[in-house]
């Protein structure tokens, strides 16, 4: 089936029909932000990540919905009003739940960099020679202090 073929098959839904699709993804998609949120706010970033590949799908299905109902919007408020007002309050939802959820991410990640900041700088100072070198002062080597560390940013 071409990317047309499903479009047209998604517009020509029952109205009561595409927003229950609609809400259905909505609703799973923010149970899943959810979760990550909660894994995140408790530090299982590698547990967190597992949720991405369901997120991502979550996400795509409902953006096709959503913009299925933005396209047969006239159409599905005559058809099915309250289907369309819930509609709204779970992408209400959604958006608190996005908020909090990039909030997360954003601590995590500041959280992080100062973690791996504050080992480089341990790091290099523990690598500091603790002899004199030439001219009775001691040895200041730059270089011997910016080994660093490798960092995998997978995640």
């Amino acid at each position: 089936m071409t990317a047309a073929a499903r479009l047209a098959a998604l517009d020509n839904l029952p109205a009561g029909e595409l927003c229950q699709l609609a809400e259905a993804a909505l609703t799973a998609l923010v149970d899943v932000m959810n979760q990550e949120t909660t894994l995140l706010r408790a530090g299982h970033m590698r547990q967190a990540s597992t949720l991405t590949p369901e997120k991502t799908r979550l996400a795509q299905d409902y953006v096709g919905f959503a913009r299925s109902v933005q396209r047969q919007g006239e159409r599905l408020k005559a058809q099915a009003p309250d289907a369309i007002a819930r509609l709204r309050q779970g992408h209400e939802m959604l958006a608190t739940q996005m908020a909090e959820n990039l909030r997360v991410l954003a601590t995590s990640r500041t959280v992080t960099e100062d973690l791996l900041t504050d080992v480089a700088k341990i790091v290099g100072q523990q690598s500091k020679a603790t002899t004199y070198g030439n001219g009775g002062r001691m040895s200041n080597d730059p270089a011997a202090s910016a080994r660093g560390i490798a960092i995998n940013r997978a995640l």
